[in-house]
């Protein structure tokens, strides 16, 4: 079973509109609720790819109840800690005539101490039955910058793989912990190492730099050019074809469910970097956030190049 954490859970919601006018009123065209977070991508990318996933976080009020409910026809097992405040909701437009997205997203509820101590009694309760581990996401007000190397370290006590898909200083101090995989982007690398990065060979060598303190593996997004992927078996780059992306948020997250099955599956770096490339390209040709389709996977999965450049 591959158990995701998703601390700060959301209602995704995605509204169309033809062409948006800014300070008018604007009509939306068709609009679709899903339950949303990075983590949440994460899990129904896992479902839809036939893996045994149980998601946990935070989630609470009438949103809250949303989010598990229309988790159950994916066939993710919802394990949430539950709180009384509501759920935040996060809003995607699409504006179809320009072909822009814009994202707005709410801040959610604040977990005291206390609240947090609670859930960390369910996660090592569920890390137990797990065999990978992935953390994903923004985190809720009231917790401190700490959080994420605190749950790194209890998986990492259990023997377990994780993954963490963090940001800013919640990274910086979660890889304290030596997660088995981060996904940083260009930006994120300079914050971890303090280099410019403007060359190839530097943002490897910054990779590296990471790889050497302990992070097993360092995938390194490069959006449209692929991936670059850091690990003790050398240093690869994905390459992807052109595609026309209908959405491309959450195609991170995709990705991230690709690497843990790959995990999950023991595959090789090559054959889970190809497999994660292949499941982050086909969710972009999918509306729905955290959505792909097999097919799209299984007809992209050829077209994934690896290279091995050292």
């Amino acid at each position: 079973m591959i158990l995701t954490v998703t601390l700060n859970a959301a209602v995704d919601k995605r509204y169309v509109i033809k062409n948006v006018q800014v300070g008018q009123v604007n009509r939306v065209s068709e609009c679709v609720y899903s339950p949303g977070g990075k983590g949440l991508n994460v899990s129904k990318v896992l479902s839809v790819a036939g893996e045994p996933v149980t998601a946990t976080g935070f989630i609470g009020g009438h949103a809250g109840d949303y989010i598990a409910e229309q988790l159950k026809p994916f066939g993710v097992e919802a394990d949430f800690y539950r709180l009384e405040a509501e759920s935040r909701s996060c809003l995607n437009i699409w504006d179809e005539e320009n072909r822009v997205q814009t994202e707005i997203l709410e801040p959610g509820f604040t977990v005291s101490p206390d609240e947090f101590e609670g859930f960390k009694v369910k996660f090592k309760k569920l890390v137990k039955k797990a065999d990978v581990v992935a953390m994903s996401g923004s985190v809720p007000k009231g917790l401190d910058t700490s959080v994420y190397e605190e749950l790194v370290a209890i998986a990492k006590d259990e023997q377990k793989k994780v993954i963490l898909d963090t940001s800013g200083d919640y990274l910086v101090q979660g890889i304290q912990a030596k997660p088995t995989l981060i996904k940083p982007n260009i930006d994120e690398i300079r914050m971890l190492t303090g280099k410019q990065c403007d060359k190839r060979e530097d943002v490897l060598a910054a990779a590296e730099q990471i790889h050497d303190s302990g992070v097993a593996v360092v995938v390194i997004s490069l959006g449209a050019d692929g991936s670059l992927v850091v690990c003790d078996e050398g240093v690869y780059q994905a390459m992807v074809p052109k595609i026309d992306a209908v959405n491309t948020v959450g195609c991170g997250d995709s990705m991230i469910g690709g690497f843990a099955m790959g995990l999950a599956r023991d595959l090789s770096i090559e054959e889970t970097l190809r497999m994660a490339s292949a499941i982050s390209a086909a969710s972009a040709l999918r509306e729905e956030t955290g959505i792909f389709a097999v097919e799209d996977m299984e007809h992209l999965l050829p077209q994934i190049q690896i290279i091995k450049l050292k």
